[in-house]
Parts: C-alpha cells; structure tokens; sequence
C-alpha cells in the first residue's frame, strides 16, 4: 500500500506539472512539439525519462511484449514538397515573389531534392532513434534479454519499419551477442501487424466518413492571408491565383518534418508562422488525429477496436510465455496509425479520452505526447524469482507508454504493476464485444 500511495503521488505531481504548462506554452516553448506525428522521438536526448519504479520484493522481469512505430522518415508522398514548389514558382514566373518568398523558394527546393527517390524512407535519425531505444530497454530490463533468451521481432512490409526493427535488433545482439534473434516481415502477419488488412478492410471508410469534419474545421479556422503577404507582392494576385491554406499546410508539414533528419539542422522554416499560426495548425491537425484514429465520438468510438487482433497477439504472446518460463521479448514494429488506437483499446493513461467539443479536446489530449516518432508499448511481465513455468495467478505486469511508466484500467498491486490475470480478463473482455463496422 505504501508503494501504491507513492506511486500516486508521484503521478499526480507529474500531471499538475504537465496542466501548468498549457499545451500553447508547450507548443510555443519547443516549435517542434507542432508537428504532431512527424515530432522527433524527443526521449532519452533532450526530455529525461522518469526513472522506473523497483518491482515488488522477489519479483524479476522475464518477458516483454512491444509494439512500436517507425523512426523519423522522409515525408510520405511527393506531392508535399512537390505542391509548395509549383505555387512559389507560379508566383516567381508572374513576378509576384518578393525576396521573403525567394528564400522560401530555395529552401524548399533543396529540400525537395534531398527527398528525391526517399519518400517514407527512414530517416538517419530515425534509425538512430531505435538504437538508443533498444540500449534503454536492454539496460532496464536485463534479465529479459540474459543468457540465450529468445527475441521473435516482427514488422509490417514497410521497409522504414523493416529498418526501424533491423537497428533495434542489431543493437540487442551487440550488446549480447547469445540472444537468439529472429526478425520477419511478412504479407501473413499483415492482418494484425498493420492496419486495412484482413478483417478491418473497412476502417479506410469509417476514416473517410470523418473527413468531412477535420476538413471544414482547415476551411473555418486556418487563415493564410498574413503567411502568403510575407512572400508575395500583390496579394489580390495571390488570393485569385494560388490556394493560400494549401501552400500554408505544406510549408508547416515541411518545417515539422525536418527535425527528423540531421541533414537539415541549418534550415529553420518556423519562423515563415506566427505563433498562433504555429499553435492553430497544430490545434487543427491534433483534431484530425484525435477523430480519425482515436476513442472520438465522431467515429463512434469504433477506431480503438481495429487493434483487437493485435492486442490478441499480445495477449496469446504473453500467455506462451507465461507457459514455456523462457526469457526473451517479443518486438512488433509498424506505424503510428497501430500505436494510437492499441494505446485507446489498451486504455493506457489519457490516450483513450472521449470528447464531444473539439475545440477544447487540445486541453486534455495531445498527439506529441501519445505519437511522436519511434512511439512505442512495452508491456513487461514479473514473475517470483527462481521460478520456471509459471503459474499466471503469479504474474505481474506493467506498461511503458514512450518508455514512461503508464496508468491501466485495473487496479494495480503496486505502484503501476497489476496482476496479469486481472488486465487480461479486462482485456479480453472488450475484446469479446463484437461490432458494427457499418459507417452509417
């Protein structure tokens, strides 16, 4: 008990901290926590990690069970950096582009030709990031990867996931080079691996059916009057020839994705925005990650339940584990669009907030704290030490969210570790309700 009020405290202290730092001085305080789900993997570098409560007495860890998302990456389609190019040429051509616009012109064109042939590659410091992540979960959890434990590592077909997963084992095995590694990426695993496979093939239109709401707030909230008179000449010229709230979008999807790659550490785009542009763009696209892939009532609370395979994955996992008594993990990497909804079925901290009012949803619920890159769920089981084919009733379980200790739905034993008998009955639980994936 003594252990559970500390823990408590500690958190509640954490969560005032975080209330008092509103998400517009957070955002205006670091430009980069704007960019949503291109925001660089900031833990372990320049944000510490909380150090991690000690297991119960006569407990060790033994399995862990993970999924995580991609490293940084080059922007996934051309058309975001092609787009930008051919408005300010447009405008060049016309002889609209005052010397604020050139520079912007030639910043973005060399920033188009370094993504050339590299879209949705990982990025240098994406796989970087991966590397840093396996040294952490490999000095946090030793006992889970001593001797010749067994690391089953899968990916989706991607190949910025194959890589991200490559980075993380090689790492693994440089620093114990007994662990038994296998690494897969297949079409097979696809149906849980990733999403719009298999059974959920309609979750694209349950998506599609919430455009319409991300698209008419752009259209009432986003103003580019005052970004495009910073470029142009005549901005009754512009308002008739170029799509401002286009151009504006692309430049700041651009400047957000930049901090992902070393290569661009001396090109700085933020400062084309104000900070209400900066905050208002992030508030926008914080709305359209909340609606299309979170517990909103807008999608009618159904996107969470696109995971239940990959949360059954996890769970049977686990149970082989709990079974066999081996040591070892198993590595799952996929995309943010996996990690937010996991994160909701799982019902880990906040990330599973339902709201109504999507004007004030940024003061509850923040997408750079839930998918930066390289956001990752580690569940890591305990067991008594000394034992080898356990029982379940005698297994506890934790969760890191990014590495940070999370809050479940069940009640813990002890400070964040429950018992795995209890989060699995409320798990399996939900996964047993059954739903209608008509959009209508």
């Amino acid at each position: 008990m003594k252990h559970f009020i500390t823990y408590i405290t500690i958190l509640t202290l954490a969560v005032m901290t975080m209330n008092a730092a509103t998400p517009r001085k957070q955002i205006i305080g670091n430009f980069d926590r704007s960019a949503s789900n291109h925001y660089a993997y900031p833990y372990g570098s320049d944000v510490d990690i909380p150090e991690l409560t000690p297991a119960p007495a006569g407990y060790e860890p033994f399995f862990l069970d993970h999924y995580g998302r991609h490293g940084s990456r080059w922007l996934t389609t051309a058309k975001t950096y092609e787009r930008p190019l051919q408005q300010l040429n447009k405008a060049k051509e016309a002889g609209m582009l005052n010397l604020q616009g050139e520079l912007l012109l030639r910043q973005l064109t060399l920033v188009d030709e370094m993504s050339r042939q590299r879209v949705g590659d990982l990025s240098d410091e994406g796989a970087e990031q991966h590397r840093e992540i396996a040294e952490r979960m490999f000095r946090n959890f030793p006992e889970v990867f001593k001797g010749n434990a067994r690391v089953d590592a899968k990916s989706t077909v991607i190949i910025r996931c194959i890589l991200s997963m490559q980075n993380e084992t090689m790492t693994l095995r440089t620093l114990n080079p007994e662990l038994q590694i296998n690494t897969d990426a297949s079409y097979h695993d696809m149906y849980y691996m990733g999403w719009g496979y298999g059974e959920d093939t309609l979750a694209n239109d349950l998506r599609k059916s919430v455009d319409p709401i991300s698209n008419g707030m752009y259209d009432e909230y986003l103003h580019p009057e005052r970004f495009i008179a910073q470029l142009v000449n005549d901005t009754t010229w512009a308002a008739a020839n170029l799509d401002g709230r286009q151009l504006m979008r692309d430049v700041f999807d651009i400047a957000g994705s930049l901090q992902g790659h070393h290569w661009f550490n001396d090109i700085n785009l933020y400062h084309y925005f104000s900070n209400s542009e900066i905050f208002e763009l992030w508030r926008l696209k914080n709305i359209y990650w909340y609606i299309h892939w979170a517990n909103a009532p807008q999608n009618g609370n159904r996107m969470p339940f696109i995971e239940r395979a990959l949360l059954r994955d996890m769970i049977q996992k686990a149970d082989a584990a709990i079974v066999t008594g081996e040591r070892g993990a198993a590595l799952r990497f996929g995309h943010e669009t996996c990690v937010l909804p996991l994160a909701c079925m799982m019902e880990i901290d906040n990330v599973n907030y339902s709201c109504d009012d999507l004007n004030t949803l940024h003061e509850q619920w923040q997408d750079y704290n839930i998918i930066p890159k390289a956001c990752n769920i580690q569940m890591v089981f305990y067991r008594p030490v000394g034992t080898v084919g356990n029982k379940a009733d005698d297994i506890l379980v934790k969760v890191l969210f990014n590495e940070h200790e999370a809050t479940l739905p069940v009640k813990p034993v002890s400070g964040p570790y429950c018992r795995w008998t209890d989060l699995k009955a409320y798990y399996e639980k939900k996964l047993d309700t059954i739903i209608n994936w008509s959009v209508n």
